[in-house]
């Protein structure tokens, strides 16, 4: 563990992951002092973080913590919570509900009752995915705007590449050594970022955002196709079903499996009392 003061964070993140001989996605930071510059050249004050390698980090303090009798129990606690594991795949807390199944079955129930609308706020997209003439300008802009943009930012990516995904939303991809530092823990980085930069291209352009950092969209695509293995599964046996409670870009893509694997069926997006989202698939109901 050493401790580093610079002129900004960005210099003291630098001096840190040169000192430990690391990149700085390996670093386990604290920061002691914030940089100010002060007024009229008083009261400056220069950056102090105390930094050390990640798993060195995690290493001493489960060491700590295990000698310690009492506090064994909540080690394997916050381990065990802190992933939920669907098929073989680990996913974030944040994207997974671990509510009992027969209580969430009894409180979801009457959802499946829903008459078929499509008054939703996701709507499928057009068969048509060739990017138009126009299209490709706002490609363009866009490129041109957010790399403007992250120029500015401390950590190592690349040129953002910006590209029609079909003919109304817009692929923007970050890459480079720090990318994974910009999804951040349990995704909250890039579910930030994915509401800032949409609300950005859909007010303006009023185009659609595919967001993957460091291939992070990929993963949980990936993630949740093995998760709707066994919900295909029980809509064959029963013809409906609820998923679990789905967080953040997941309840997007669930959504828009169901409904491209099971065109003829009623497959929409609901909210618990508390706001939680959860997607329930059922047949239309014919009068």
């Amino acid at each position: 563990m050493i401790k580093i003061e610079a002129i900004t964070l960005e210099d003291a993140f630098k001096d840190a992951a040169t000192a430990l001989d690391c990149s700085v996605t390996q670093l386990a930071v604290e920061v002691v002092q914030i940089p100010s510059s002060g007024f009229l050249g008083f009261f400056k004050k220069n950056a102090i973080i105390v930094a050390t390698i990640k798993n060195e980090s995690v290493q001493k303090k489960k060491e700590t913590l295990l000698s310690q009798n009492e506090e064994v129990e909540q080690i394997v606690e916050v381990e065990e919570s802190a992933h939920t594991i669907l098929n073989d795949t680990i996913m974030p807390t944040s994207f997974v509900s671990d509510q009992d199944e027969d209580e969430l079955e009894e409180e979801l129930a009457s959802g499946l009752d829903y008459t078929a609308d499509y008054d939703d706020e996701y709507d499928d997209i057009e068969e048509d995915i060739t990017p138009s003439i126009a299209m490709q300008e706002i490609v363009k802009e866009i490129d041109e705007e957010i790399n403007k943009l992250f120029k500015l930012v401390c950590f190592k990516i690349d040129q953002i590449e910006v590209s029609a995904y079909d003919k109304e939303t817009v692929l923007i991809e970050f890459k480079g050594e720090d990318a994974a530092l910009l999804i951040g823990k349990e995704g909250y980085r890039y579910k930030a970022l994915s509401y800032m930069i949409f609300n950005w291209v859909n007010t303006k352009y009023e185009v659609q955002l595919r967001l993957e950092i460091a291939e992070f969209l990929k993963n949980q695509e990936e993630s949740i196709a093995r998760y709707l293995t066994n919900i295909y599964e029980n809509i064959e046996r029963d013809g409906r079903v609820q998923t679990k409670i789905l967080d953040g870009v997941l309840v997007q893509i669930a959504l828009k499996e169901l409904r491209e694997r099971y065109p003829d069926k009623y497959v929409v997006i609901r909210s618990t009392k508390d706001g939680l989202k959860y997607i329930i698939v059922n047949d239309y109901h014919h009068h």
